[in-house]
């Protein structure tokens, strides 16, 4: 999750004046805090997940099911018992009824309403106008329709007298075209937080994780609709990247540098760009632009080179929303410059420094995960990915390729019925460091099955080698069964056996009797696939395709202690 920081936001002219600022004493934050805690010793697992939701209001006799805006009203009900107890896309979507403002607003975009953004904090509102203004024009989302036998080809739409001629050359033939933030930050997803022990086990947790984001990404894939039609993506990654890209046509290669600095080659919402770990270090064979002036502060400091060149990496990127109480701040006791930077770098993995004063230690950010229907289904992930987690550092497990494979991956993932029909670049032993002298690369190409179920004398497999390290806890029967419901699921989606979310979608819409193979999702096919979802989740209708014959999600809704043996840790 990103700072939530309250107050007044100032206007983008503002906020661009004080870019250096903000750099220059988010630097000076993270120095004072790195020199305070660096050798921070001995904290514990623990964990956090963030969901992220809609809110859907039926209209039962309309048989329509749209967005509704009562986000802040509801929030407020929905976080009552916390806070009492602190330990505890398409035409006429919205209710009430909001119209697109293409002239004026945040997102100025042809489709999607300034109401739709949630205006119960500052900060959203502001990232849209922000982004907007920053890169000198809205953004620009184009995803790949998916061609059913009656999409018009070229596919091309008419958006009539709204479209000023930046729309009509920015979108594409044969696209999905979408102009505004809502559209990615719209999307729904599932994160999860770790604590390390110490700085050193969150590096190494960070970059043994990340060859894992996009075999996560194909696997837990949930989103084939945009706009009202269906695509020929299954995952949101690329609609979030475009959709917050204030990258200027300098930045991006279109234009000489002359005002800005930098010449970028991703949206702050993107794949890693390099390892942290010493271990990593010869698999960054992607060249990494970073700020000279802010890596040799760092390297002056005493930060090694690589963690100096991740943060001033980080900081090529200005900032896009800034409050006026937070201007001027305390930079041994503060730190909301440094994550005012660090938070708007929405990349796949998040290496995440204690924050002040506070009993939290060193963390990672594991980033990549589309939510699911139904609880079992998240918690299903959320316990391999944190039993993962405590495997890779008991077994000393070395998952590292080159990070160039790892964003030909992320690429990979995001195709259509990816988990099946695709082949990702994977180690091939991932139990020794040592280099084997058969001639063959330490990488090759396998499937998701047999990335996470095994490959006979080629490769272990992920579950297998999670179930060896279950075997040796002391475990009891009840958590045993969970866990290993959980375990069926991941294995039964990497091997097709059970569909994807995003796989399951599709199906639901394309047999629907009101579907004409044009890819167009009406308001009555997406009221009914709603409420069978709403169905699903409340345990009225059983989903084996998704969920299969003998397992329930009724099962489990929360994570077994033997998982983590901890507690939860603000995320």
């Amino acid at each position: 999750m990103g700072l939530l920081s309250e107050g007044s936001p100032l206007t983008w002219e503002e906020t661009k004046n004080l870019a250096d600022h903000v750099r220059k004493h988010g630097i000076i934050q993270f120095i004072n805090l790195y020199k305070r805690l660096r050798d921070r010793q001995g904290d514990l697992l623990k964990w956090g997940d963030e969901v992220e939701y809609m809110l859907i209001k039926f209209d039962d006799e309309a048989k329509t099911a749209k967005l509704s805006l009562r986000a802040d009203e509801i929030l407020k009900t929905l976080n009552e018992k916390e806070h009492n107890d602190p330990e505890t896309g398409a035409h006429d979507f919205t209710d009430p009824p909001t119209q697109p403002s293409p002239n004026s607003g945040a997102s100025r975009s042809l489709f999607f309403p300034d109401e739709a953004i949630y205006l119960g904090h500052p900060r959203f509102k502001t990232l849209t106008r922000n982004i907007r203004q920053r890169r000198g024009e809205k953004v620009v989302i184009n995803i790949p329709i998916y061609k059913d036998k009656n999409v018009p080809s070229p596919f091309k739409e008419d958006f009539g007298t709204l479209a000023n001629e930046e729309s009509s050359c920015a979108a594409k033939e044969d696209h999905i075209y979408m102009d505004a933030m809502g559209f990615g930050m719209g999307c729904c997803c599932l994160q999860l937080t770790f604590q390390a022990c110490n700085i050193e086990e969150a590096r190494t947790l960070y970059d043994q994780l990340t060859p894992l984001c996009p075999i996560m990404l194909a696997l837990t894939a949930a989103s084939p609709f945009y706009r009202g039609y269906i695509s020929d993506v299954d995952c949101r990654w690329n609609v979030i990247s475009c959709s917050v890209d204030c990258r200027t046509e300098e930045e991006r290669g279109l234009k000489p540098l002359k005002e800005n600095k930098f010449r970028i080659n991703k949206s702050r919402y993107d794949s890693i760009d390099s390892y942290l770990s010493e271990q990593g270090e010869k698999y960054n064979d992607v060249p990494l632009i970073y700020d000279d002036e802010i890596y040799k502060q760092l390297v002056d400091n005493g930060i090694d080179k690589l963690l100096a060149q991740h943060i001033a990496h980080l900081f090529i990127r200005d900032t896009v929303s800034l409050f006026s109480e937070k201007v001027h701040q305390n930079d041994l006791e503060n730190t909301d410059h440094f994550e005012n930077i660090q938070s708007t770098n929405w990349q796949t993995m998040r290496f995440k420094p204690p924050p002040p004063n506070s009993s939290i230690g060193w963390r990672v950010e594991f980033r990549p995960c589309e939510v699911q229907i139904t609880d079992f289904e998240n918690a299903a992930i959320v316990c391999f990915v944190v039993l993962l987690t405590r495997v890779i550092l008991s077994y000393k497990l070395n998952l590292l390729i080159p990070i160039s494979k790892v964003d030909k991956n992320m690429v990979q993932a995001q195709k259509r019925n990816a988990v099946i029909a695709e082949k990702f670049w994977f180690r091939r032993d991932i139990t020794s460091d040592v280099k084997k002298q058969d001639g063959q690369a330490e990488y090759t190409e396998f499937t998701i099955h047999e990335i996470i179920n095994g490959k006979e004398g080629v490769f272990p497999g992920l579950i297998p080698l999670v179930n060896s390290y279950l075997a040796s806890m002391d475990v009891d029967a009840d958590t045993h069964c969970t866990v290993q419901a959980y375990m069926k699921l991941i294995q039964k989606r990497a091997s097709g056996e059970l569909l994807t979310t995003a796989s399951w979608l599709r199906k639901e819409v394309i047999s629907h009797p009101e579907y004409k193979n044009d890819s167009v999702i009406t308001q009555r096919i997406n009221y009914d696939l709603l409420k069978k979802i709403q169905k699903i989740v409340a345990n009225e209708i059983s989903c084996p395709e998704l969920l299969g014959t003998c397992i329930s999600s009724k099962t489990n809704e929360t994570i077994p202690a033997a998982v983590a043996k901890a507690e939860k840790v603000p995320i």
